[in-house]
């Protein structure tokens, strides 16, 4: 274990380095935050370090993160100004970035994917990832313009589920679109146009739904990239549903087709 007391030491200013997107992407990795959160990494994700606070290591066995990677010890006040949450857990643990096999995503027998056009609200995409994962979606895709997977807020709100299920970044909507029609994987999405409900659908085999953008919804050039718009039913007056509440409505029809069958 090794201590460090000053605000100048380089892992300090680099874990605060660390909060800002362009030097997550530079580095390749990013900063999993509490013991909650950091209890979901798997066995075989590669961890660069582990900091913890005083309070932290004087109340339970580091062992086990010294066997994985080096273990950074802070005082209280310092390990909370590195912290992006207000009242930090007293554990932190710097990630690599994993680089997911799309062409693996592809192959499974029946894919079941999630696409998202510009979705801007970390707590969204965290809720959407969250959702995903416990609906067994085989992927996650974010267009360009999407807030940053690796934003703390985001990492936070998906309660460790971005260990689980692939998220693929910045991708082109046109080329997995065609990449979706090569393998015979239909395209839909919850639109106000929509000509059927999401019970007529045949979701028990491949399918895709694609979420719009929380102020504006989908785009006209993404919606007409679907096979088929489809209507959630809204008996009450409320004009639309929050973007990962409509996309946990679609993702949960999956699971009942594919349960029933």
């Amino acid at each position: 274990m090794k201590r460090i007391e000053s605000r100048d030491n380089k892992w300090v200013k680099r874990l605060n380095g660390l909060k800002i997107k362009k030097n997550r992407e530079k580095e390749g990795v990013f900063v999993a935050e509490g013991l909650r959160f950091i209890s979901e990494v798997p066995a075989d994700w590669a961890v660069e370090a582990y900091a913890v606070s005083d309070t932290f290591a004087n109340e339970n066995d580091l062992s086990v993160y010294e066997k994985k990677a080096e273990v950074l010890c802070l005082p209280d006040a310092l390990f909370a100004s590195v912290c992006d949450t207000e009242n930090p857990q007293g554990i932190l643990a710097v990630c690599k970035k994993l680089n997911w096999d799309e062409a693996a995503v592809f192959a499974k027998e029946k894919p079941f994917l999630i696409l998202a056009e510009e979705l801007n609200d970390p707590g969204n995409l965290g809720t959407v990832i969250r959702t995903a994962d416990a609906c067994g979606a085989d992927a996650v895709f974010l267009s360009k313009g999407s807030v940053d997977l690796y934003n703390p807020k985001v990492l936070r709100s998906t309660m460790g589920s971005m260990f689980h299920v692939p998220v693929f970044q910045n991708v082109d909507l046109n080329e997995i679109s065609e990449k979706l029609k090569e393998n015979n994987i239909p395209l839909y999405a919850a639109h106000l146009r929509g000509d059927t409900y999401p019970y007529g659908l045949d979701l028990a085999e491949s399918c895709a739904f694609i979420i719009g953008n929380e102020a504006r919804g989908l785009s006209d050039d993404a919606a007409d990239l679907c096979d088929r718009w489809v209507k959630i039913p809204m008996p009450g007056q409320a004009e639309s549903l929050n973007a990962s509440i409509a996309a946990g409505v679609l993702m949960y029809e999956v699971v009942r087709q594919r349960l029933e069958k």
